[in-house]
């Protein structure tokens, strides 16, 4: 559950459906194949094109394996994005079945990276039961994350 980069890498966040902000960004500082990426998670849910977002940033890490990284946020997790937004559009476009495919490919993505190993990136903070990053090493997938992982964002 921990990748491990090389610099340089464009660090990104909290996209939430927003898909013309995501386009404008790579307008702006360089698609996916021209620089590296570690997106930081919440993908989905509040904004209005949840689905185009993330399929967009699947298919760059299907096409760029090795330089387009994707980690895991809280709005990754059922429980969260059932209510904030992503299931009632999955629901509303398409169907229930997209959405439980969508949450058991969340359920494999990883939870932190490690830029020069030295850079520790992860979306909702370190957990203080964590002493070393081997145990986030260890981590076995697919993981269906607890809410009480995520560190409160308030």
């Amino acid at each position: 559950m921990l990748v491990e980069l090389a610099s340089p890498v464009v660090i990104a966040g909290d996209i939430h459906g927003q898909f013309e902000d995501l386009l404008r960004h790579f307008d702006r500082v360089g698609y996916p194949g021209q620089k590296n990426y570690l997106f930081m998670g919440d993908y989905v849910d509040r904004g209005k094109r949840s689905l185009e977002t993330i399929c967009l940033v699947l298919a760059y890490k299907i096409k760029f394996p090795e330089n387009f990284f994707l980690l895991r946020g809280n709005h990754e997790c059922a429980s969260i994005n059932r209510i904030y937004g992503f299931y009632d559009e999955c629901k509303r476009r398409y169907n229930i079945k997209l959405w439980k495919t969508f949450t058991d490919c969340f359920n494999c993505l990883p939870i932190a990276a490690l830029v020069e190993g030295s850079i520790l990136c992860m979306h909702g903070g370190l957990s203080p039961d964590l002493e070393d990053l081997d145990q986030i090493r260890r981590i076995a997938r697919p993981l269906d994350v607890p809410d009480s992982m995520w560190l409160n964002h308030s």
